[in-house]
């Protein structure tokens, strides 16, 4: 089970800097969601699999019990979850805006932030030439 975890997170880190190494912003949020994913796994696999009790301590003893699940890794792919969500729906607004601001998806074709692209006019040659140093 292990083997399989490692090989699906090592799918899943190839797969999200493929996408994140893509041109088009909703490319680039799926490509770190398939990241974010990833460490899930591997947090996941990172605590062994086993069948044992939770990790509650009797009033009156001291030690815990022998054999017990971790929870850090729990603790943490859950945070690590509830931050990718609030990330992920930050990003949704940040990518939409700039679409209907830009017209535009793909980081190539964004010449300016400033201005839509309507309003953007390239100065010509003859412009560029003029203006002295």
């Amino acid at each position: 089970m292990t083997l399989l975890l490692s090989i699906t997170a090592g799918v899943l880190f190839a797969a999200g800097i493929y996408m994140v190494l893509r041109r088009s912003l909703v490319k680039i949020l799926i490509g770190l969601l398939l990241l974010g994913y990833a460490v899930n796994l591997l947090l996941f696999n990172s605590a062994p699999l086993v069948a044992a009790r939770p990790p509650l301590v009797a009033a009156g003893s001291s030690l815990p019990p022998q054999v017990y699940a971790d929870p850090v890794p729990q603790a943490l792919i859950l945070t690590a979850i509830v931050i990718s969500f609030g990330l992920t729906a930050f990003a949704v607004v940040l990518i939409r805006q700039v679409y209907l601001v830009t017209g535009e998806d793909d980081l190539n074709e964004m010449r300016s932030t400033d201005l839509p692209r309507q309003e953007y006019e390239l100065p010509s040659e003859e412009e560029e030439l003029e203006e002295p140093l």
